[in-house]
């Protein structure tokens, strides 16, 4: 089973006809659109996270609920809003993000109980709440806790420079995460933010680096891959990366305790490229994610 922690909020995916632009509200945040790629995938997970006691938030957890998704664990803030990225697309279906995201309901995470934890082999952490310092105290505290019950720890770094202005000071920051994850998972463009350099550092862990079109490749103890990906064309990449994370981990999760082989990491990494590359065929993180069917006919052509 997997735990998914972080945000969820919701995408305002902007499209412009006729010089007015209008925005269509999709379910979204990393964690969340991870933890919902899972339940696709066939995967035991759960999530928990924060929205605020407003529409969005309602809209949210009942977007979960109908997904088949176990709320239980999704806080509702009477203080606070829900989280809001506003999504823009270029021709090729690239993305450019602005976040209402001042003092909003993911600032204030749900405490992570024991149990909880103990219930999971993998415990997937989101990256927007090391912008608040406390919410670094709350996922460092639940690494510990994991570590402490023999679980394996995921991240996902999703570097998003509208949330951290101040990029020496959010590398140092994402540094304590990386340097207690077991798995941890980059986009070519923040490879080059971190240095190859650090990234090659991490030589203890297992490293997932997306390569867009080009697909992905794994580093772990010394050896490496470069796995291909299908050909698509593309409509809105919002969320593949994190199809892709989620397609990767429920492959692996499968030999949580076992020898992680060359064999096990390359098949992972087949199952995430191509769950990556067909969610890009629509629009929204979730809404398009293919079902296990799709994704093996792709893998066995």
């Amino acid at each position: 089973m997997l735990v998914c922690i972080g945000e969820i909020l919701a995408d305002m995916i902007g499209e412009e006809k006729n010089g007015i632009t209008t925005y269509e509200r999709k379910a979204g945040g990393a964690p969340f659109n991870v933890a919902c790629a899972l339940k696709k995938f066939g995967a035991d997970v759960k999530f928990v996270g924060s929205v605020g006691d407003d529409l969005i938030g309602r809209f949210l957890i009942k977007y979960a609920k109908d997904f088949g998704m176990d709320v239980t664990h999704i806080q509702e803030n009477t203080e606070r809003n829900t989280t809001l990225a506003f999504v823009e697309l270029n021709e090729e279906g690239e993305r450019s993000f602005c976040f209402y995201r001042k003092n909003t309901a993911d600032y204030y995470m749900p405490r992570v109980s024991d149990e909880l934890i103990k219930s999971a082999d993998i415990i997937c952490m989101g990256s927007l709440m090391l912008a608040d310092s406390d919410c670094v105290k709350y996922a460092l505290d639940i690494i510990e806790r994991a570590h402490g019950f023999g679980k394996t720890v995921a991240f996902d770094v999703n570097y998003r420079t509208d949330i951290f202005r101040d990029k020496e000071s959010a590398v140092q920051t994402y540094k304590k995460v990386l340097a207690v994850a077991d798995i941890v998972k980059f986009s070519e463009d923040e490879v080059e933010t971190f240095t190859q350099d650090y990234v090659n550092s991490l030589s203890d862990k297992l490293v997932l680096i997306t390569l867009g079109k080009d697909g992905s490749e794994w580093r772990y103890k010394g050896k490496s891959n470069r796995i291909p990906t299908i050909t698509v064309n593309p409509i809105d990449t919002t969320g593949a990366g994190d199809a892709f994370f989620a397609g990767a981990l429920s492959v692996i999760d499968k030999y949580v305790g076992k020898p992680l082989t060359e064999q096990v990491l390359n098949d992972s990494l087949r199952f995430g490229n191509v769950a990556g590359a067909l969610n890009t065929t629509g629009r929204g993180a979730i809404d398009n994610l293919p079902d296990l069917d799709t994704i093996n006919k792709y893998i066995n052509i």
